[in-house]
């Protein structure tokens, strides 16, 4: 059956919110993350209205140098609350047109209209319908892409912003893929980049040529699939299960760092939240990953996958702190830390027919310190030195 796949992505989410809302923000460069300090600010910057983008400033750009390029603009912080109910108004809008909805973040979301566009006419005046709804009623705008494929709609929806609308057709998939950069290739990064351009690989239409077997014997498994979606093959549906991918935690530190005791407090501190979230969620998972940004921002990740989920905060720190031991600063400074757990199995299910009774402890253990917790507070109870002794 041809598919008709619809991406929606809203034009700088977070700042368009607040220009909608704050009239006298309108028509002006509006930035919104961490506080800028007058220059000194230690964060980052989470969106900016397309006014800021104008001065060269762009989402994930440290907020000392958004300032620095436009001091004049409007610095705003994240009020995530407030973002995380447009957005469920935006996805209940999208329940009207299909039930089949695969959210990707806060601001966009894949929509399979294959059994449903019949209803409205036909597949372009879906997103026509969408986007004017959406302006209508949520007062924001969004810019959509529809293709027989979730990358090229992806794609599609990025080539015509703000405010844009972009159909691919089955009949001209390849003609829109093949002229474009390799780095539109959806989970294609930086690093695979410089690879295929040294082959002399530049478009897709050029990777699509190349013989599969070569682009194997670089990437592994990785390069057939690169290869199948330079070729327009993507079978990857939308998935409407809604299923948490992973649960992280990460922290900026004030100042740069080489501070043992400080790194390690934090890094206790945030596998105690994710430890706790993960039970909230009825989750365990096999793979822990620490994240570690350094000073000027060089950012590096390290993985350790299990043979046995987990989501005992214990379990978490010990293979943390091995990580993190493993990992070679150089004398550089650290500047944030992040823990993520993720390969997860739901909780209540048993990975063997064997019960442990010790992790069966645990387990009762961990549920009360989250109830303490849940009740008082996170400081009213924390763990000794004793579990970090040798960090």
């Amino acid at each position: 059956m041809r598919k008709f796949i619809v991406h929606v992505d809203m034009d700088a989410f977070f700042a368009a919110i607040e220009q909608r809302d704050n009239p006298q923000y309108r028509n002006r460069p509006v930035i919104v993350g961490a506080a800028p300090e007058g220059g000194r600010g230690r964060g980052v910057v989470s969106a900016c209205s397309y006014e800021a983008r104008n001065f060269g400033i762009s989402s994930a750009m440290p907020i000392s140098i958004a300032y620095r390029k436009c001091p004049q603009a409007v610095f705003l912080p994240v009020d995530i609350e407030k973002y995380s109910r447009v957005s469920s108004e935006i996805h209940s809008l999208f329940y009207d047109f299909t039930p089949e909805i695969e959210p990707i973040s806060i601001d966009e979301a894949f929509l399979d209209i294959t059994g449903s566009y019949r209803i409205f006419g036909a597949p372009l005046r879906v997103c026509r319908l969408l986007k004017s709804r959406i302006k209508e009623e949520i007062g924001l705008t969004a810019s959509v892409g529809l293709a027989p494929i979730k990358m090229a709609a992806k794609i599609a929806s990025d080539l015509e912003k703000p405010d844009g609308l972009v159909e691919v057709t089955e009949k001209n998939l390849l003609d829109f893929l093949w002229p474009l950069g390799i780095e539109k290739i959806w989970g294609l990064g930086k690093k695979s980049k410089i690879v295929l351009n040294k082959m002399g690989i530049k478009t897709i239409g050029e990777l699509a040529g190349t013989n599969f077997k070569k682009i194997e014997e670089v990437f592994g498994r990785n390069g057939r699939h690169f290869w199948q979606l330079a070729n327009g093959i993507d079978e990857r549906l939308v998935e409407t299960d809604g299923e948490v991918k992973s649960i992280s935690n990460e922290l900026t530190f004030a100042q740069d760092t080489r501070g043992q005791e400080k790194i390690k407090s934090a890094l206790i501190g945030l596998c105690e939240k994710v430890s706790g979230r993960l039970r909230q969620e009825g989750l365990k998972g096999k793979t822990i990953t620490l994240k570690i940004r350094l000073e000027g921002f060089h950012t590096y990740t390290r993985s350790k996958t299990l043979s046995k989920t987990t989501n005992f905060v214990d379990t978490i720190y010990r293979i943390i702190k091995e990580l993190f031991g493993n990992f070679d600063l150089k004398g550089r400074k650290v500047r944030l830390v992040g823990v993520k757990v993720s390969n997860f199995l739901t909780g209540e299910l048993k990975e063997s027919f064997f019960s442990d009774a010790g992790d069966e402890k645990k387990e009762r253990i961990h549920q009360a310190v989250d109830k303490i917790k849940r009740r008082f507070g996170d400081i009213a109870i924390h763990r000794a030195g004793g579990m970090d002794s040798g960090f």
